[in-house]
């Protein structure tokens, strides 16, 4: 899993990555040198040797310092450059793998927990990806060259370093391995919790209407606590790698004491070998301790990197194999025995309907009744359990998403404005559109004088709501569908009620959006029904009533007949 996970986020920047390498090769090179430098000093000034000999010794050590140093920035840069580019990347692949995701399992997630995938897993694998292979490798191989330097001093002197490197080593590794599965249970509360708190700030109005606010905090607290226990849990067994570390270099220094005291007094190495000895002692704490921190990062890493994987390896239960494409023109819709329910819970009981090409349906039944799931079985946001969904006479399975949904243009209740201009709002942040065409869209659904009384227009900044009414904001949804110019429209009437001149723009703009087109509404008012060609009423799952608006509406008993009879302007759900 690591070595795919690098592939994909450094694989492009293989020159970024060489060059990395060799800085960090080459600063490994360097601090083997410099300490050879000095014991050539000592040496020569132990016995006596020429000025100039000791002055170039002097002037080589600080050059190799200051170069040492100059590439330490160079390296730090590098490094930060190639991890952040490796997160974003993998973290672009990550949004979009999600989006791809079926609506069944999204619903199943919190958006605090997805941010907290998305976002914060994969930040936390930024280390991963700038510095820890890198400079591992760089570490071990400076380890491996201060062992091979010993070794050509004395052969005993190498084995015990080589036995203290590889026995440190292991125990590090060791330690690593106990404190993963805690940073992968901290990790995955770390989600959970941010669930819990957008889901919260999501309905904060809710909450201080029915004054909720103690019983959220205690969840917080409570929540926060098991939060703080695992990831202190984490951070203890983490932390061990610190004493351990303490304890071997304490063994480091008691080992190169004694065995370079007594080859010392028996005349087997000079004093700057000597020096030598204990000076690698010292360097060696850098890289042990380097490699410490990296594995205490990786800890974090590894637990991301196992989550990371697991979302990845989320296959959607969307299948995108259709090949077929759709016609031309206006398209017709036919439901088939359709049978569909979330989980075990039925909710469509062998639906069956057809809306011919170009009429408008309008649909109606009780909340619950299952009118908003025909539409997400339209768009294939969910598979039907049994029968068929066709669109243009075309099982929609076999046609491709991107051409299903490109045909289909659907408003919602719930419109969703994001933070941007009005352009990208309108546009969905599509650049292509012309400025023309927006402009003429908006003043044909009255949104004109709105448009013109903005600071910047089109660029003007929208936040949130951006300081619109509900009405203005439904008819920036009507402009959307409008620009598209969809063969088929699913329009989910608002419920809530409007000022009248509002409604009569919201009126003007759905007879102007179903002109030519074939439609399906999902109705609140009677005044929509009334545009309608065919109706549809839904109850329990099954198919209580349809037929042509005008023959229903005319035939006593029907439904449809009696919601008109009992004056009620508010239609079913």
């Amino acid at each position: 899993m690591y070595g795919a996970f690098l592939k994909k986020g450094l694989g492009a920047q293989k020159a970024r990555v060489a060059s990395l390498g060799i800085l960090l090769l080459g600063g490994a090179l360097l601090q083997l040198g410099s300490p050879l430098v000095l014991r050539k000093y000592i040496d020569a000034a132990k016995l006596g040797g020429a000025l100039d000999v000791l002055v170039w010794a002097a002037l080589l050590f600080l050059a190799l310092t200051a170069v040492r140093q100059i590439g330490q920035v160079a390296g730090t840069y590098l490094s930060e450059q190639v991890g952040w580019t490796a997160t974003n990347r993998l973290r672009t692949e990550l949004f979009l793998h999600a989006l791809r995701l079926d609506l069944g399992w999204h619903k199943e997630k919190t958006a605090g927990e997805m941010m907290e995938r998305v976002d914060g897993d994969v930040t936390a694998m930024a280390n991963f990806f700038s510095r820890f292979v890198l400079k591992v490798a760089a570490n071990v191989l400076l380890l491996l060259g201060m062992v091979a330097v010993l070794f050509t001093v004395d052969l005993r002197v190498g084995a015990a370093f080589l036995l203290f490197v590889c026995g440190a080593l292991w125990l590090l590794n060791r330690i690593r391995e106990i404190a993963v599965p805690h940073w992968v249970a901290a990790r995955k509360v770390n989600a959970e919790f941010y669930g819990f708190l957008g889901e919260r700030l999501a309905g904060l109005e809710e909450i201080k209407a029915n004054g909720a606010g103690a019983y959220v905090m205690k969840r917080f607290f409570e929540r926060m606590s098991v939060l703080l226990g695992k990831e202190r849990t984490a951070y203890v067994r983490g932390r061990a790698l610190w004493p351990a570390t303490v304890g071997l270099f304490a063994l480091g220094y008691v080992m190169v004491f004694a065995l370079g005291s007594w080859l010392y007094e028996g005349g087997r190495i000079t004093l700057g070998t000597f020096y030598l000895l204990f000076a690698y002692v010292e360097l060696l704490r850098g890289p042990l301790d380097q490699i410490t921190e990296e594995m205490q990062d990786f800890q974090k890493a590894a637990a991301s990197v196992k989550r990371v994987g697991e979302l990845m390896a989320v296959e959607s239960r969307e299948r995108d194999e259709g090949e077929l494409t759709l016609p031309k023109g206006q398209l017709g819709v036919a439901f088939e025995a359709v049978e569909f329910g979330y989980g075990s819970e039925a909710v469509l009981q062998g639906v069956s309907f057809a809306v011919q090409p170009g009429r408008t349906l309008g649909v109606l039944g009780r909340t619950g009744s299952g009118k908003t799931t025909l539409t997400r079985l339209l768009l294939r946001l969910y598979e039907p359990n049994a029968g068929a969904v066709k669109v243009g006479g075309v099982d929609v399975r076999a046609v491709p998403l991107q051409e299903l949904r490109g045909k289909i243009g659907m408003v919602t209740q719930d419109v969703r404005l994001f933070r941007g201009t009005v352009r990208d709002n309108v546009t969905l942040f599509d650049p292509e559109v012309p400025v023309e065409q927006i402009v003429d869209v908006l003043e044909e659904l009255g949104l004109g004088a709105w448009l013109r009384s903005l600071p910047q227009g089109l660029d003007t900044l929208l936040e949130g709501s951006g300081g619109l009414s509900a009405g203005e904001a439904q008819l920036l949804s009507f402009a959307r569908v409008f620009l598209r110019d969809p063969a088929l429209v699913i329009l989910d009437e608002a419920s809530s009620r409007l000022d009248p001149a509002t409604e009569r723009l919201i009126e003007q703009a759905v007879r102007k959006l179903l002109a030519g087109r074939t439609a399906i509404v999902i109705a609140h008012r009677l005044s929509t029904v009334r545009m309608v060609d065919d109706v549809l009423v839904i109850e329990d799952g099954r198919v209580a009533e349809f037929g042509e608006r005008e023959v229903l509406s005319h035939t006593e008993g029907s439904r449809l007949w009696h919601l008109e009879h009992a004056g009620m302007e508010e239609v079913l759900g």
